[in-house]
Formats: C-alpha cells, structure tokens, sequence
C-alpha cells in the first residue's frame, strides 16, 4: 500500500514537473519571440505597415458592404408599387381588388388613395401654380384610385404582375390610360444600389484577397531573412537537442506580435474613418447610422476578430517559413 502510494506520488511530482518545464518553455518562446520583433525595426515596420493595409482593407470592406445594403433596405422601404384603377370604379369593386392583392404571398401591405383623397392633394399641391378653380377641376377630374403595394422583395413582382394580368375583375376596373407601375424609374435607383452593393462586396473581397497574400508574402520573407541572420544560431540549439516547437515557437510568436499591433493600429484608423466620413455621409443620405451603432456597440469584439485575424495571418506566413527553411 505504501510503494503504491509513493509510486502515485512520484507519478504526480513527474508531471508537475514536466507541466512546469512545458510552461517555462512557453514563456521563454514568447520572450524570445517578442525580442525578435523589436530586432530589426525596419523589417518590424515593413512587415507591420503591410498587415495594416491588409486589415484595413478587411475592415472598411465590412463596413462598406453594411453601409450598402442598409441605404439599398432604406431606399426599398420607400417604394411601393402602382396600381392604377379607373375613377368610376366602384368602392366595393376596389375593396374586392384590395382584399385580393393582400392575399398574394408575396405583398406585405396596401394602402388606397381614392380620387376624392388624389383630388384633394393634387389642389393643395398645385394651387399656388394654377390660374383659377375651374383648371383646377377640370385637371383633377380624371384621376384614378391608387393601389400602393409594398412587397416582401422588390425585386420580385412576378406574381404581383400576373395577378395584375390575369385577375378578371381587376382588368375591368383598370385605368386605361396609366399602365401599373412596378416602380419605375424608382426601381432603376435600387436596382444601381443592389448592383452598387454587389460590385462593393466581390471588389472588397478580392481586395482583401489580395492584400492577405501580399501580408503573407511579406511576413514570410520577413520570417526567413530573421532565420538566415540567426541560422548559426538555430543550428546550435539543434546540436544540442533543443525541440523542434521550441525552435518554431519564437518566430510564430514573433508574426504574431506583428498581426496584434497591425489589428491595433488598422482598428483605430477604421473607426476614426468611421466616424469623421460619418456627418458627409448622412448628409448625402447613405444610411451610415446602423453600422455606425453596430461597431461602436461591438467595439471590442471588432477588434478582437481584427487581432484574431492578424495572428492568423502571422501564424500561417510564419509556419510556411519555418517548414521551408528550417526543414522541421
């Protein structure tokens, strides 16, 4: 009982002590690690200023795109489709109309204007500009009921059109002379914006793409020229048995550091772009606000996936290196 308890004891002293090896060996590839960084200050600040162009461009990528499609959400809100119904149509037939449209899956609201409410805006919209009452008259006497409708997606009034087409009662009571409107010259607005934010987030991606590689390139060359200089070094802590992670350890620590304070220094200039374009921007009437609120509310987990992503990209340029050059 007692050789068994001592052998229990000596197996737990054996792997407190490997434990506490393991953890000193960590600490020193990190304060290695960190010495390389503050090694070559030209190299440091190449390799940094290139992360911070990559991560930036990841940032107002997102950003953009977000500001993008709230302004496209915003400018779609606005529009409604037109349908237009003769002014002799009967109340009880436009209701019957109304009652149908609200039925289709596709439409989320309709809202009627009849030619009493049509007459009454048009009078008060152009009073100031018309001669007398009876060219007032006489020009409002002929406008139809409106049916605005507001869909689910704007873009999709196919089944809009075919009840339009095919229902009997609607075809009857239809204005003739004013066709509906599936937005019009409205719908080429938001169609430019859906487009805008399509190319906006395919250019963003390939930017970022594009600039991870390069920051990969970078660091990686960065990396081997750090083990070319100290490869009289490396080669002695191979001779006397130091262990591949070991040896690995400092220059992944050392990218690393790099994708931190790239994450750090990309962050800040992100948001003050942020919010110094912000008051041009809703002047323009781009719909900045919900972004704006978003980063700001998650601010620190920004941030975070910035610095997430830097050391993602310092780890994988920094193993590439040290699999090539250290032949680990």
């Amino acid at each position: 009982m007692a050789k068994s308890k001592k052998k229990m004891d000596s197996k737990s002293y054996s792997q407190q002590k490997r434990h506490r090896r393991q953890w000193t060996t960590f600490m020193r590839m990190c304060r290695y690690g960190v010495n390389n960084f503050t090694r070559n200050a030209w190299l440091t600040i190449a390799a940094t200023a290139i992360m911070t162009i990559t991560l930036l461009v990841v940032f107002t990528s997102f950003a953009s795109r977000n500001v993008l499609i709230d302004t496209a959400g915003q400018v779609r809100d606005k529009i409604d489709m037109s349908v237009y119904l003769a002014t002799e149509t009967k109340p009880e037939d436009a209701n019957k109309i109304v009652d149908g449209i609200r039925n289709l899956s596709t439409v989320t609201a309709v809202s009627v204007q009849t030619p009493e409410e049509a007459r009454a805006k048009f009078i008060k919209d152009n009073q100031s500009s018309v001669d007398t009452l009876d060219a007032v008259t006489q020009a409002t006497n002929k406008l139809p009921w409106t049916l605005k409708i507001k869909l689910v997606d704007i873009n999709d009034t196919k089944q809009l059109q075919q009840y339009v087409e095919s229902d009997p009662l609607l075809k009857a009571s239809a204005d003739p002379n004013i066709p509906p409107s599936f937005a019009g010259d409205r719908r080429t607005t938001l169609v430019t914006i859906t487009r805008a934010v399509d190319f906006a987030q395919k250019a963003g991606i390939g930017a970022s793409i594009i600039f991870v590689a390069i920051s990969t390139l970078i660091i990686f060359n960065t990396i081997r020229m750090a083990i070319f200089n100290r490869r009289e070094e490396i080669q002695m802590m191979k001779l006397i048995g130091a262990e591949r992670s070991f040896i690995r350890g400092p220059f992944v620590v050392e990218a690393i550091v790099y994708g931190f304070f790239a994450a750090i220094i990309a962050s800040g200039i992100g948001y003050a772009l942020l919010y110094f374009s912000a008051p041009g921007l809703l002047s323009y009437g781009i719909n900045l606000q919900p972004t704006l609120d978003l980063f700001t509310y998650y601010a620190g987990f920004v941030v975070l996936v910035m610095i997430l992503i830097g050391a993602f990209i310092g780890i994988i340029s920094s193993l590439m290196a040290t699999r090539r050059y250290l032949k680990l």
